[in-house]
């Protein structure tokens, strides 16, 4: 395949994703240049393992697979400084609506309270459009226990919204 073939298939495959690519690598990240980074990196990994693709119907999983596991990567490789900031990224402009909406910051406040167990699957399948086999797929994850976090997900997110105190921590039984 010759090398402007190649780009031009990485250009139709991969550049309608990369918005969502973004948007799930900040909801991952929790801050606009650690997302910007991942996805960066994404599409370098992705760019070197184009020719190991075999089915392009998959690419969707492939390349969040990749973001996936690239964050998980950066804290492998260093120790970033925390900064004590509420939920950011939360709020990030390109998440924003136009017109400023109570509920909307409610809801999104609410998602970064919850534990990144909980808050992933959640966003992977109401914001990202994601089955719930795909997010098995790509957390690793049986049906089950996808299903079992998005429950958990929305009554704690119910409950936050509500007033009241989180319920049913990873550990606890149901």
């Amino acid at each position: 395949m010759s090398e402007v073939s190649r780009k031009k298939q990485f250009e139709t495959l991969v550049g309608p994703l990369a918005p969502d690519l973004f948007r799930y690598a900040l909801w991952l990240a929790r801050d606009r240049q650690l997302a910007e980074d991942v996805v960066q990196e994404t599409m370098i990994r992705a760019w070197k393992a184009l020719d190991t693709l075999r089915d392009v119907a998959s690419v969707k999983h492939w390349l969040f697979t990749i973001v996936r596991r690239e964050h998980a990567r950066t804290f492998e490789r260093k120790r970033l400084d925390t900064y004590d900031i509420d939920s950011p990224g939360l709020m990030d402009e390109n998440l924003a609506t136009a017109d400023w909406n109570h509920d909307v910051h409610d809801v999104r406040e609410a998602l970064g309270k919850l534990e990144t167990d909980y808050r992933e699957p959640l966003v992977l399948q109401v914001m990202l459009g994601h089955s719930v086999k795909e997010i098995g797929a790509l957390m690793e994850l049986g049906d089950g226990a996808v299903l079992t976090r998005l429950f958990r997900a929305r009554k704690k997110l119910k409950a936050i919204l509500d007033g009241e105190p989180a319920q049913l921590g990873m550990n606890e039984k149901r």
